[in-house]
C-alpha cells in the first residue's frame, strides 16, 4: 500500500506542476466569427418520407410494415400503375426511409445540399440502394428541396447458415448533394442600421472586450453590449458595404475571458470529461468495498440400514462477507481532477464508484468546478 501511495503522490505532484503552468498561460485570441453568430443567419431542418429501392433482398418486410406496402402503390399509381390496395405485396428490396437535410443560410434555387436517409422499418441494410424523388418539407409545411440519388453506406454486412456479421452502421446513409433547393428563405442581415452579435456562450467579460476591439479598430461608438449574449453593431445600410464591413469585423481578434470550470460525466459509459480550469481544494478520499456471498448446497442426509428412519434432502448455506482493506488518499490543494481520477483509479475504483466520489467532492466544496451528468 505505501508503494501505490507513493506512486499516487508523484502524480499528483507531477500532474499538478503540470497545471500550474497550463492555467499561468494567457488564454489566446480568437476571432469574432469563432466567437459569435450573426443574428438571424441561421440553418433550416427539412424532413421528408420517401422509399429505398435497389436493395439486394435485405428490405423491408412488408408483412410487418404496411406503410411501406401503402407508399409503394401510391407512387406506382403518381407513375400510371394502378394496383387494389387489398393485394398484397411481397418486396424485399424497398425500405421506407426518413431523409432530413440542413437548409443553410443564403442557399438559393438550384443549390444542391447532402440529405442523411434512414431505416424506419425493419429492413435489414439499406446498402446499394438508391432513394427515389422524395419532397423536403419545411416546418411550415412547404417544400424547400427534392431530394434523390444512389446511398452511401459505410457499414458491411454478412450472413449465412444463420450466423450474421455487421461492422458499423446498415440502416442509415448519406447522398452527398442529394438534394436540390426548390424555395429559398429569406435571410436579413440586421435591422435597419444595425447588426446583433450573439456569443456562443453568455459571458458578460467576452461581450465587453468585443465591444473594445469592434470600437478601436472600426470606430468609437460602432459597437455596444445589449447584455452578457449579444453586442449591437452599427453597420452601412447599402448591401455590398454592409457585407464588406461584416467581413472586417468578423475577422478581428478577441482574448476571451477564461472559461468556467465544468466537468461532464456520463454514468452509462464511465466517460469523464474536464477542461483545464477544474481545480480542487485539499481533501482526503477513502475507498473501499463489501461484499456478502451467499452459497446454498443441496445435501441428502441417508439414515443407516436399521434404524428404520427415512432418508431427507438438507440444505447447507455457507455465508462468507469480505471486505477489502479501505485506503485513504490524500489530494493535495490546486491538484487537477485529472490526478484524482488517476489515483483513484489506482485504487481499484469502478466507474459508478468515481462518480460518487465526484458527487461527494462537489457536496464538500471541494471540487471547485460545476458537474454536469449527461
Amino acid at each position: 500500500m505505501n508503494g501505490i501511495s507513493g506512486k499516487i503522490g508523484r502524480w499528483v505532484a507531477i500532474l499538478a506542476c503540470g497545471l500550474a503552468v497550463v492555467c499561468s498561460a494567457p488564454v489566446s485570441a480568437e476571432r469574432i466569427k469563432d466567437l459569435a453568430s450573426v443574428q438571424g443567419v441561421r440553418n433550416n431542418q427539412l424532413v421528408g418520407y420517401g422509399l429505398v429501392v435497389g436493395l439486394d433482398g435485405t428490405g423491408d418486410q412488408t408483412t410487418q410494415t404496411p406503410f411501406t406496402t401503402q407508399s409503394i402503390i401510391n407512387m406506382l399509381a403518381q407513375l400510371g400503375t394502378t394496383l387494389p390496395t387489398t393485394q398484397s405485396l411481397q418486396l424485399k428490396n424497398v425500405a421506407a426511409v426518413m431523409v432530413t437535410a440542413n437548409l443553410p443560410p443564403f442557399a438559393r434555387i438550384g443549390q444542391q445540399i447532402d440529405v442523411t436517409v434512414s431505416s424506419m422499418g425493419n429492413a435489414k441494410s439499406l446498402r446499394g440502394g438508391t432513394l427515389i424523388m422524395t419532397p423536403l418539407k419545411g416546418a411550415d409545411g412547404m417544400i424547400y428541396g427534392q431530394a434523390q440519388g444512389n446511398l452511401m453506406v459505410g457499414g458491411a454486412g454478412a450472413s449465412a447458415g444463420g450466423s450474421r456479421a455487421v461492422v458499423n452502421h446498415l440502416l442509415a446513409g448519406r447522398i452527398v448533394a442529394g438534394a436540390t433547393v426548390e424555395r429559398e428563405v429569406p435571410t436579413m442581415l440586421g435591422q435597419g442600421p444595425y447588426i446583433h452579435y450573439e456569443l456562443g456562450n453568455t459571458d458578460f467579460g467576452t461581450a465587453q472586450r468585443m465591444v473594445e476591439v469592434i470600437n478601436r479598430e472600426m470606430g468609437f461608438g460602432t459597437a455596444q453590449a445589449l447584455d452578457g449574449r449579444v453586442v449591437r453593431v452599427v453597420a452601412p445600410e447599402e448591401p455590398s458595404a454592409r457585407v464588406a464591413f461584416m467581413g472586417r469585423v468578423e475577422n478581428l481578434d478577441v482574448r476571451p475571458m477564461k472559461t468556467i470550470a465544468k466537468v461532464i460525466v456520463n454514468p452509462r459509459t464511465g466517460s469523464i470529461v474536464m477542461n483545464q480550469m477544474v481545480t480542487l481544494d485539499a481533501c482526503a478520499v477513502a475507498h473501499g468495498s463489501l461484499s456478502v456471498v451467499v452459497n446454498t448446497e443441496q445435501q441428502v442426509s441417508q439414515p443407516n440400514a436399521l434404524s428404520g428412519g427415512q432418508t431427507v434432502r438438507t440444505q447447507q448455506s455457507d455465508i462468507e462477507i469480505k471486505q477489502s482493506g479501505g485506503a485513504l488518499m490524500q489530494v493535495r490543494a490546486g491538484a487537477s481532477l485529472s490526478d484524482v481520477v488517476k489515483a483513484i483509479n489506482a485504487l481499484g475504483a469502478a466507474p459508478q464508484d468515481l462518480l460518487s466520489i465526484l458527487q461527494a467532492m462537489k457536496a464538500a466544496g471541494a471540487l471547485k468546478a460545476d458537474l454536469e451528468i449527461i
